[in-house]
């Protein structure tokens, strides 16, 4: 038979911090860099859709190649992206220009 009394060890996960010495402080972490000022938390980097919507808001609006150039997607990631700002509630216009579609967002009192 075999011996159920020993015990079994805690088994440590891979996101657990290993455990500090006994006496020890973590002094890198509060402590800022020298020659920088605290300039407070850094404003996240604008998202793809966002990017799209600001070139699509411009006054000329933006071609598809303007887009995936942009955003280093494929053409029908981009119309797919357009389409969702659709879903969105947003109008997009599209005309052409010497063969060319243009694509902008209308305001809702510009219609």
């Amino acid at each position: 038979m075999t011996d159920t009394t020993t015990t079994k060890h805690k088994r440590r996960t891979t996101r657990e911090p290993k455990a500090m010495q006994a006496g020890t402080k973590d002094t890198t972490a509060a402590q800022p860099e020298e020659g920088k000022a605290n300039a407070g938390p850094i404003p996240p980097k604008p998202s793809k859709i966002d990017q799209i919507f600001q070139l699509l808001k411009r006054s000329g609006g933006a071609t598809l190649d303007e887009l995936v150039e942009a955003t280093n997607w494929l053409p029908h990631t981009a119309r797919a992206a357009m389409t969702g700002l659709k879903k969105k509630g947003h109008t997009i216009e599209r005309t052409k220009v010497d063969g060319v579609s243009q694509y902008v967002v209308v305001e809702p009192g510009r219609q």
